[in-house]
Parts: structure tokens; sequence; C-alpha cells
């Protein structure tokens, strides 16, 4: 099954954050918060980005394939 360009893009920020919660549980480490500046727009809008990408994969998996 051939998955659509925006389910990517969601998937790979769901993998970046799990990975950066996997940062922060293993090393109190918060890599978006590295990468972007702690605190910036930037990074809130990068979480924000997980967030939304989390509920469209949840959906696309979950609800859109029955």
């Amino acid at each position: 099954m051939k998955k659509d360009v925006v389910y990517l893009v969601a998937l790979i920020l769901v993998l970046v954050g799990a990975l950066n919660w996997g940062f922060w549980g293993l090393f109190n480490f918060d890599l978006v918060a590295k990468v972007f500046g702690e605190g910036s727009t930037l990074a809130k809008v990068v979480y924000d980005l997980v967030g939304l990408s989390a509920l469209y994969v949840a959906y696309k998996e979950f609800v859109a394939n029955k």
C-alpha cells in the first residue's frame, strides 16, 4: 500500500518526537530545544507539529484503514 507524502512527513515527525522523548528519559537531554533553541518559537512549532503528526498517524492507522 502506497502511503501519501503527508503521512510520510507525519511519520518522520512522530519518530523525531519519540527519539526526543527517549533522549529526555535516558539522558535528560532535549534534542529539539538544543537544535532550535530552548523555549524558541521554532521549537514550539516543532513540538506542535510532532503532536499533530501523532494524531494524524493514529487516525490514518486506526480509523481511516477500517
